[in-house]
């Protein structure tokens, strides 16, 4: 059960409304997790502006979606596991590759090793070596797409703390951790 309510749109007003009027657009209702959030203007700001500003970005919808289910694992997010596997079927991943990336594998060699990056940025909580990063270079990832990796794996951590910590019900089909 959630420890603190959930705002409804119907009722929201000023830049509350706004966001969660712009959510419900893009996914035909407003998600427990922006409801709760949405206590928060600044951290539903935050959120969604996020969301949105990576969506666009250069990794693209699928393989952000692998590393949201990567980390998602890692953390045991019910909440983030389930949406990010609905996401990222929406997105064209197949069962297989959900599967294997909640253990940050890939039946591709690149994909595994950005994976395996993001799932150690979230165990060493960021202190990574510099050679981890040359070792993704080295595999033909851009600086562009390694700090855009960085930058989701945080989100993530946001999402799945949020979920876990405010105890959000799970309004996705749920997904059984690996």
């Amino acid at each position: 059960m959630s420890t603190v309510p959930q705002i409804d749109r119907s009722t929201a007003t000023g830049s509350v409304k706004e966001n969660l009027d712009q959510i419900n657009g893009a996914f035909g209702t407003v998600p427990a997790m922006f409801a709760t959030v949405a206590n928060s203007p600044a951290a539903l700001a935050s959120m969604w502006g996020s969301f949105g500003a990576f969506g666009g970005g250069v990794l693209g919808p699928a393989l952000g979606e692998q590393i949201a289910v990567a980390v998602a694992n890692r953390n045991k997010c019910e909440y983030c596991l389930a949406a990010h596997t609905a996401l990222g079927r929406k997105a064209g991943l197949t069962a297989d590759q959900l599967d294997s990336a909640q253990v940050g594998t890939s039946d591709d060699e690149k994909t595994a090793a950005l994976l395996a990056f993001a799932l150690k940025l979230v165990d060493e909580r960021g202190q990574v070596p510099a050679a981890d990063v040359e070792a993704l270079r080295q595999l033909g990832w851009s600086d562009e797409e390694i700090v855009e990796t960085v930058g989701q794996v945080a989100l993530n951590l946001y999402t799945n703390y949020v979920n876990i910590a405010l105890g959000v019900p799970v309004d996705f089909p749920t997904v059984a951790f690996r």
